[in-house]
């Protein structure tokens, strides 16, 4: 056996782990079936305007992505479409809601919303933090 160090993950080797991690995630995990969510602003073109790309499994939400082009920030876009994605996760039985966020992002429009601090990462990536916030919906 030899352990192999690299900079550069083949596509080849992130799926042997990937694979490798999910059948044995597979044979103990109660949920196996997360469910993609995306929730989009177009203008007429279909140009994407601001969005959020999440999942919801099991009890939890999880947003992977909010965002709101800089030209309609303050405009509360991106507190409706946060919203949206909470009332359609309460559709599909969630009782939670998870999400990360540097501290140069929005940490305080989470908690205006309801989400909590659990947790923070001091010195990331460098000098700055990022938060993890959870929220019983």
């Amino acid at each position: 056996m030899n352990f192999k160090i690299t900079e550069k993950i083949e596509e080849k080797d992130r799926s042997e782990i990937f694979q490798g991690l999910l059948e044995y995630n597979l044979a103990r995990i109660e949920d196996r079936n997360p469910k993609e969510l995306g929730i989009y602003l177009e203008d007429e073109q279909g140009r994407k305007l601001a969005g959020l790309i999440g999942e919801t499994h099991g009890n939890w939400l999880m947003v992977k992505f909010l965002w709101v082009d800089e030209s309609l920030r303050g405009r509360h876009i991106g507190s409706r479409i946060l919203g949206e994605a909470e009332i359609e996760a309460r559709k599909r039985g969630c009782k939670y809601a998870f999400l990360d966020t540097f501290s140069f992002q929005a940490p305080d429009f989470y908690k205006k919303h309801g989400y909590r601090e659990v947790f923070a990462l001091e010195e990331y990536p460098l000098t700055g933090k990022r938060y993890y916030l959870t929220k019983t919906l």
